[in-house]
């Protein structure tokens, strides 16, 4: 039998997709990408997904999984491949309350999770713009952030348990529910994040919150990232460390939005320079409940402290959110950042992270120097400043490869030049492989290159990603 009915027999006839059916998983959503599988099959079980697996082995296939296919560094592409997807895979297996803990299949869309989490009275704290269509298994092969990374740590912080199918086919199960194992490797931690280099992650057990009784949500204006860092301290000290999201959105990101999305309308009627979106969030009944004035106490806290901090200069305009639908607002002009980005071409994305206290270094150098390498060059910027993560975007004067990959550079030199990362929360994948050989430590991806030997020596799984210039002694097709 071939490929195609070897893959049938397992998933089923309807379930393996050729030729025109397959054309929503060949492109990535952003359009950047543009692959030709051979297949893409989508199992219903994880012992469909081990055969799966075995089949495309036993036919020298190169296999490449896919989830909600939202991803933004080709993660998912694949020439003469067999993708599988994971999206059958949607069960929410359990949702223990008293554990605060839920279970739940790869194919789970976050949204879901939130939904099952909030009809135990609890919350799932990854949180950002694609939760309705970003799967669970994408999230943790990429060790997705978003928002809420400040209080709660990214994806790897979340996760307590993991199920992975292993290049040979076998299942691997680490679903342990234990916040404490001290039992040799953390060998959950290499698949988190690797991107189903080294196996597909099938299920997983992930930590839920109590849902917040309460938030305090602030959109302001200050004179600098610096001053705006004053601000995070000072509400983290007053919270005791209740700060759960702190946005920062530069004037260009206000400019934009202004023309790609006017119904979002702005917070002032002037646009600053530094526009800073903070959240505070208490599950403390005394914290939550309104005073007899009807003003919940956090939200007068939040609004003291701006009060002080205008008095001194330091925060030159806000509003606060009294009402959900303000919240709401709020949010949604800063969630519009991928959708005001689309159709600006040509475009260099970086997803950088640096320490806090060099955010606003990055930017005056890395401005400077793009200045004088391109005058006339665009720029938009959105970050997750709390915990120091840029979306440092810029649209070069031409579509020029040459200049694109010394846009790159220029980028990632300031980067480490003030110790961060040229990474941070969307994945490797293609995008950033030359990043990858110019910037990671030497030793770091030897051991990188040992583990995906030691656990793919064909080079099957979601071949060329993540790791730059790593060839098996037999590949198959990737």
């Amino acid at each position: 039998m071939g490929l195609i009915d070897d893959l049938a027999t397992v998933a089923g006839p309807a379930q393996v997709l050729t030729g025109a059916d397959m054309a929503r998983y060949a492109r990535d959503w952003m359009g950047k990408y543009q692959g030709a599988p051979l297949a893409v099959v989508r199992p219903g079980s994880t012992a469909e997904v081990s055969a799966c697996v075995r089949i495309a082995a036993a036919h020298g296939v190169a296999i490449v999984p896919v989830s909600g296919n939202t991803g933004l560094v080709g993660g998912t592409m694949t020439t003469g491949g067999v993708m599988i997807s994971l999206e059958r895979m949607n069960r929410i297996r359990a949702v223990k309350r008293d554990a605060r803990l839920v279970v739940a299949e790869a194919g789970v869309i976050l949204s879901r999770l939130h939904e099952a989490a909030e009809a135990e009275g609890l919350y799932f704290p990854l949180w950002f713009g694609a939760r309705g269509s970003a799967m669970l298994g994408g999230v943790l092969s990429t060790n997705a952030g978003g928002s809420n990374v400040l209080r709660y740590g990214s994806t790897r912080a979340l996760c307590l348990g993991l199920e992975v199918v292993l290049a040979d086919g076998r299942v691997l199960d680490l679903m342990g529910e234990l916040h404490k194992d001290n039992s040799g490797y953390d060998l959950k931690q290499m698949f988190i994040g690797a991107e189903g280099t080294l196996g597909i992650i099938t299920a997983a057990v992930m930590k839920l919150v109590p849902a917040p009784k309460a938030h305090a949500t602030a959109t302001l204006a200050t004179r600098s990232l610096a001053d705006a860092l004053v601000l995070l301290n000072r509400m983290q000290e007053a919270t005791g460390g209740r700060v759960e999201a702190f946005e920062f959105m530069p004037r260009t990101y206000s400019e934009r939005l202004r023309v790609a999305r006017p119904d979002l309308g702005l917070p002032f009627d002037h646009i600053p320079e530094v526009t800073v979106l903070i959240e505070a969030a208490t599950t403390v009944p005394t914290e939550a409940t309104p005073d007899d004035s009807g003003e919940v106490p956090l939200v007068g806290l939040l609004e003291t402290v701006l009060a002080g901090m205008m008095e001194e200069g330091l925060v030159t305009d806000a509003v606060l959110a009294r009402s959900d639908q303000q919240r709401r607002a709020m949010w949604a002009r800063r969630e519009a950042a991928a959708e005001i980005c689309v159709g600006l071409t040509p475009v260099v994305d970086t997803d950088v992270c640096l320490p806090l206290d060099r955010v606003e270094g990055f930017l005056t150098e890395a401005l400077q120097r793009l200045d004088a390498l391109d005058p006339g060059f665009r720029s938009l910027t959105v970050a997750h400043l709390g915990d120091g993560n840029l979306h440092f975007t810029v649209f070069p004067t031409r579509d020029d490869p040459g200049l694109k990959d010394r846009v790159m550079e220029l980028v990632e030199d300031v980067v480490a030049e003030l110790g961060g990362s040229f990474s941070a929360e969307h994945g490797v994948g293609l995008s950033k492989l030359n990043a990858m050989a110019r910037r990671k430590n030497p030793v770091a991806l030897d051991v990188m290159r040992a583990v995906k030997a030691a656990l793919d020596p064909d080079n099957r799984m979601n071949p060329g990603k993540v790791i730059p210039g790593w060839v098996a002694a037999a590949t198959g097709p990737g």
